[in-house]
């Protein structure tokens, strides 16, 4: 330390202490670098901690205990056989035979229509059959006429052929003895022979004129056949204005109102077995390859278990989820309704086993169960850390590594700090 000399008012001299500022420059130091490490660490590291009200989270531990492997189900009852009322044709509705929620026998008549079009189309066709038939008639009488008429020129040429041919044979006596002319001789010749060519003319003729009216009557017959058929269907089209029930059952819609025009096709209602039943259930995606038909699902009911299967799955994926179809194994419950609402469990593994295992919570859908926040013994710090996750239920997940029995999670949402890899917790 350095010391300077002065002189005081009376003259005396006194020694003036100089302070060490060392020591202040190395405190200074310090901060400084504790300050820029600290910013140099919060520069490179961005968005890395987070500050947490410990009051706002949910934990949990990690232990031992026995995994259930099931999901839940929330379904809806519906008839296990529904048959839809569709118009086959289209019309007007005359008259409404039954009301809606009866209970109907199959074939019983249900909604009467009208259709001025098919039953136009219906006279058109008769009509068409009656020509044809009367085309098919005078076709036959055609050719029954010019068979007659081909006999008898037939019957004619036989008679020539028969009288020139016993003239000719005289003529040869006659001629050889010379009490006829050559000439007359000569012209009953040629007059034979011309009567036996137009015979093979005439039963050419008529073999070819047979053919061509057989012809045409299979053709005849063939467009009659087609008519009619073409006229039955028309017939059964209008027949089908008249809706009857498919099969037995309750009607339990029925939408159609006196006077209102119904399209072809359009619904009209529908027909619902009520002896047996079905349940409908949506399956978050997350389950798709782990459900399959036949597989078992417990109900609780009244106080009673009841048991049910997978008849039918759906893998076309909508929101996120997929329909499976679920029948009864065993009886039903007496008191299900259409349009019930039933909770049960879908099991999805055979037997319960020992396992390690967390509680299930919000995180699982943020992360996707491929990390969690870990708290330190002290409940101050969490700190991200990669782990397996494997089949989980509505209350727990089984942990398949990264996590050893003891160690406590986050399990509430992380949404709002889901980029960052340690969480500072307040009390």
């Amino acid at each position: 330390m350095s010391s300077q000399h002065s002189t005081s008012p009376n003259g005396m001299d006194r020694t003036i202490k100089r302070r060490d500022r060392r020591p202040l420059l190395a405190v200074a130091a310090i901060a400084a670098v504790v300050v820029i490490g600290g910013a140099y660490w919060a520069l490179s590291d961005p968005g890395t901690s987070f500050t947490l009200d410990g009051q706002r989270i949910r934990t949990a531990k990690v232990e031992r205990g026995v995994y259930e492997d099931y999901i839940p189900l929330r379904a809806s009852v519906e008839p296990e056989r529904t048959v839809f009322l569709d118009a086959i044709e289209g019309g007007r509705v005359e008259a409404i035979l039954v009301e809606e929620g009866a209970f109907v026998e199959q074939g019983q008549p249900l909604v009467e229509l009208s259709n001025t079009t098919l039953q136009l189309d219906v006279i058109a066709r008769e009509a068409e059959v009656s020509e044809q038939l009367n085309n098919l008639r005078n076709t036959q009488l055609a050719i029954e006429q010019n068979r007659l008429s081909l006999k008898s020129e037939l019957i004619e040429i036989d008679y020539q052929i028969a009288r020139l041919s016993r003239l000719v044979n005289r003529y040869i006596e006659l001629e050889g003895n010379q009490f006829i002319s050559k000439n007359e001789y000569e012209d009953a010749v040629d007059e034979l022979a011309y009567w036996k060519n137009r015979r093979e003319v005439t039963r050419e003729s008529q073999a070819q004129d047979e053919k061509i009216r057989l012809a045409q009557i299979e053709q005849l017959e063939a467009s009659v056949a087609q008519l009619e058929k073409n006229l039955s269907l028309a017939r059964a089209n209008l027949e089908n204005l008249l809706v009857r029930a498919p099969r037995a059952g309750q009607l339990t819609s029925l939408d159609a109102e006196i006077g209102e025009s119904k399209s072809r096709g359009e619904r009209l209602g529908q027909i619902d077995d009520v002896d047996r039943f079905k349940a409908v259930a949506l399956v978050n995606e997350f389950y798709l390859n782990r459900v399959r038909i036949g597989q078992r699902a417990e109900l609780e009911f009244d106080g009673e278990r009841y048991e049910l299967e997978i008849s039918k799955l759906y893998p076309e994926v909508q929101a996120s989820q997929f329909e499976v179809d679920l029948k009864f194994t065993s009886e039903e419950p007496d008191d299900i309704r259409r349009g019930q609402t039933l909770n049960m469990r879908l099991v999805l593994g055979d037997l319960s086993e020992e396992a390690t295992l967390v509680a299930n919570g919000p995180f699982f859908n943020d992360t996707g169960g491929a990390w969690v926040f870990v708290l330190d013994p002290d409940r101050r710090v969490a700190v991200r850390r990669d782990v397996e996750l494997g089949r989980r239920n509505p209350n727990s997940i089984e942990v398949l590594g990264g996590l050893v029995d003891g160690d406590e999670i986050i399990i509430s949402s992380y949404s709002n700090f889901i980029t960052v890899d340690r969480l500072f917790i307040d009390d």
